[in-house]
């Protein structure tokens, strides 16, 4: 140690103070690193930890769009499929029907005179869904007239039935069957065809002839099938009276 020239130098109180306050800090700034602040935080960790709460708003926010198409695609995927649309259950089928048939005169019969004009009736065949026709036969048939006690027994038919024509529009003669007996559907040939659910009009007139019998008997009115033989439907009666 070097030996002082003269006397100690005594030292102020202010200069004392300050030499005390420089040694502290010298004794601080050698628990630091450079960079570091007190406490022990650096400036780039306390800049990055100021940053992380604005970053994570920032990333949810770019990531929404995302997140709503995920979201709308689970929804679509998970929606309901569409109902398919109600059907009308087919209409049960129709209830079978048979041929209906009608013989219609003015006054609900036949009164004839003897060498008088003809009356006019007519037959209307309705058929019913059930059968088609290929040939179907009206048919006449009227039992022998007696004539009042005492008479003379008629001469010649007596009677004269008549179709009309619609192709040529005129009266043509027609076959009527006088007997006692019933004639077999299987004797029984012609006739025209009805289709299903087809309606024929047939017009007729019936005249009594000068010379034939008087009295009265129905006109059996039969329709027949003549490719089975048999009868397609019941008998209608006409009244008939003949003086």
């Amino acid at each position: 140690m070097p030996v002082s020239d003269g006397p100690p130098r005594i030292l102020s109180a202010a200069t004392a103070a300050a030499v005390l306050l420089a040694g502290l800090t010298g004794l601080t700034g050698c628990g630091q690193k450079d960079g570091e602040t007190p406490g022990g935080a650096s400036p780039t960790a306390s800049a990055s930890g100021s940053a992380s709460p604005s970053a994570t708003p920032t990333g949810a926010s770019a990531a929404s769009p995302a997140v709503s198409a995920s979201a709308s695609a689970t929804a679509a995927s998970v929606s309901p499929a569409p109902s398919a649309p109600a059907t009308t259950p087919p209409a049960p089928p129709a209830a079978p029907t048979r041929l209906k048939v009608a013989v219609d005169t003015r006054g609900g019969g036949l009164a004839l005179v003897r060498g008088g004009p003809a009356q006019e009736f007519t037959v209307t065949l309705r058929n019913g869904n059930s059968a088609e026709y290929r040939h179907l036969l009206v048919a006449f048939q009227m039992e022998s007239l007696v004539g009042a006690p005492g008479e003379l027994p008629g001469s010649g038919p007596g009677f004269l039935l008549e179709r009309f024509d619609q192709a040529s529009g005129s009266w043509r003669a027609a076959a009527l069957r006088i007997a006692n007996d019933r004639m077999p559907e299987a004797m029984y040939t012609g006739g025209g065809p009805l289709a299903r659910e087809g309606v024929r009009v047939e017009r007729y007139r019936l005249r009594a002839t000068a010379g034939g019998p008087a009295g009265s008997s129905p006109l059996v009115v039969s329709f027949i099938d003549t490719d089975t033989d048999e009868e397609a439907t019941a008998r209608v009666p006409l009244a008939h009276t003949t003086r």
